[in-house]
């Protein structure tokens, strides 16, 4: 089962469905990342502050799947902001995670930087350098957004932040596609809210015979989303990617956006940091 791509500003194709491995232990991370390639991912998501690069690299390895057909995401750590700390960062995480190129490589948060303008200028030239094929931010709020657009000539192809029926972040998902700049959601799930257990989630779901985490899968693939759930459990990690036989009506999918409090299970970007 092949999950949909979109394809970002800069041409460049990105599997709409991924495995995140935030909290996912080091020791744990080959086998669990394993598991998502053999059940069909092909976008897996991780950071340099996760502390687990290598095990993904270890499965992506041991998995014979060829390079070019699982797209790679990670992110700058939040002490490596600057210039000269980026472009070692950069390099350390290619090691770690032992290939010779990114798909994707995010600035994690925006308020960890004195300047993070100087940071997508180091990104700019890595981009350049065809050591990495798209570049984009993470947490970045539109004030953040604004500045890497007014002081540098390139959008960022994605902004992750997080994203969930009781967090639907309208204002900023809509700022996102005015300016061609996907919109990836983290904590899709809002395990820590229960989102699963809201009756208007496990209502849908038993209408539809699929599973709660299914439901809002594929709310975020409708939503045009990039979606990328976290599991460690073999078997939720495999139902978690079996969204593409069924859609959501659009009375389905307004009853789950109207789930919206502006509630978030992580920091707030205008503060963090």
């Amino acid at each position: 089962m092949t999950a949909p791509t979109i394809t970002l500003n800069d041409g460049v194709q990105i599997p709409q469905l991924g495995l995140g491995v935030w909290q996912v232990p080091p020791e744990d991370t080959a086998s669990v990342v394993l598991t998502a390639l053999q059940a069909g991912y092909r976008h897996i998501d991780t950071a340099a502050g996760y502390g687990n690069e290598a095990g993904v690299g270890d499965a992506l390895h041991a998995s014979g799947i060829a390079r070019e057909d699982v797209f790679i995401t990670t992110k700058l750590a939040n002490g490596e902001h600057g210039r000269d700390k980026t472009l070692a960062a950069f390099d350390a995480s290619l090691a770690k995670l032992s290939v010779d190129y990114l798909d994707l490589y995010l600035i994690h948060w925006p308020q960890q930087a004195d300047d993070y303008v100087e940071t997508w200028k180091a990104f700019e030239e890595i981009k350049a350098s065809g050591r990495v094929r798209s570049i984009g931010v993470s947490n970045f709020q539109k004030t953040h957004l604004r500045k890497l657009l007014d002081e540098t000539g390139t959008v960022p192809s994605v902004n992750q932040v997080e994203v969930h029926p009781y967090l639907t972040q309208e204002d900023l998902r809509a700022f996102n596609a005015e300016h061609g700049i996907a919109t990836e959601a983290w904590s899709p799930l809002a395990q820590k809210l229960n989102l699963i257990e809201d009756p208007v989630v496990t209502g849908i779901a038993a209408d539809l015979g699929r599973t709660p985490a299914q439901v809002v899968i594929r709310w975020h693939l409708q939503q045009g989303n990039v979606v990328i759930p976290k599991s460690v459990t073999p078997e939720r990690i495999r139902s978690n990617h079996d969204v593409t036989g069924f859609e959501l009506t659009a009375e389905q999918v307004g009853a789950l956006s109207a789930l919206n409090r502006d509630e978030r299970t992580g920091p707030d970007p205008d503060v963090f940091g």
